[in-house]
């Protein structure tokens, strides 16, 4: 999910809690997949940093976005583009990198590659090559949002994104009318109402969770049926994408 970054986040002594005799280096040729903040600075993890400081390259979905980050905390690394229009490509020259035995980060805007962003087409091109892949985990807003909901989370169905034309959200919806677990759905501010009116016609009775601005200052649950979770945004309609939580058949 695409969120703001903030201004506001940690001193960079942070960085500083391990001598640098105590971190283990990046093993050469592997491909690192760095989880990054969602919206709150301070949830970056010190082996997030260590990775960033200690790689090659860093592909980043915006390198002006990662820019920022990485200037926060005082990294100085070259940046390669890597978002969905030019993944294919990318894929193959990072593969070559790997191959020369480069030590490659891959970050989205925010959270963890491969989740709702870019970066799963070159995890598998990897793997397919025989080259190491190692997983930097880190923030994600549909945890963040689910543990926070008060639904049901022993077991959860993730969707991500919708599909944009009405038919086929529908249609996808339901399929998933009688699943027992949660189910946890991305959308944007543009859609949010949308998705809530056909959610009122599918599940007029399950509870409903919006969560918005995970981790930052004015970060947001919202809990109601369909009906009266329209009826609140349309009195004040909400910026930033959401996690919509979805109670399942179960009424849990």
């Amino acid at each position: 999910m695409h969120e703001e970054l903030p201004i506001e986040g940690p001193d960079r002594s942070a960085m500083e809690g391990t001598s640098h005799e105590q971190r283990p280096a990046l093993i050469p040729g592997t491909l690192y997949l760095v989880a990054t903040p969602i919206g709150n600075l301070e949830d970056i993890t010190l082996r997030a940093l260590r990775t960033l400081k200690q790689c090659d390259v860093v592909a980043a979905e915006d390198t002006r976005r990662t820019g920022q980050l990485l200037k926060h905390f005082g990294i100085s690394k070259p940046l390669l583009s890597y978002f969905q229009f030019n993944e294919a490509r990318r894929s193959e020259q990072l593969l070559e990198r790997l191959q020369r035995g480069e030590k490659v980060a891959l970050v989205t805007d925010a959270g963890s590659p491969g989740i709702s962003d870019p970066g799963e087409r070159v995890v598998r091109a990897a793997i397919q090559a025989g080259l190491r892949v190692e997983a930097v985990p880190g923030p994600s807003a549909l945890i963040s949002a689910l543990t926070a909901s008060g639904l049901a989370t022993e077991e959860f169905h993730f969707i991500g994104f919708l599909p944009h034309k009405s038919g086929q959200r529908r249609k996808e919806l339901e399929r998933l009318r009688s699943y027992a677990g949660t189910l946890a759905v991305y959308e944007s501010p543009y859609r949010i109402e949308k998705l809530l009116a056909e959610l009122q016609d599918l599940f007029p009775e399950r509870l409903i969770v919006l969560a918005r601005e995970l981790t930052k200052k004015f970060e947001q649950f919202q809990r109601g049926t369909p009906a009266q979770l329209l009826e609140e945004l349309k009195r004040k309609p909400a910026r930033g994408e959401y996690v919509v939580l979805i109670a399942g058949a179960s009424g849990q």
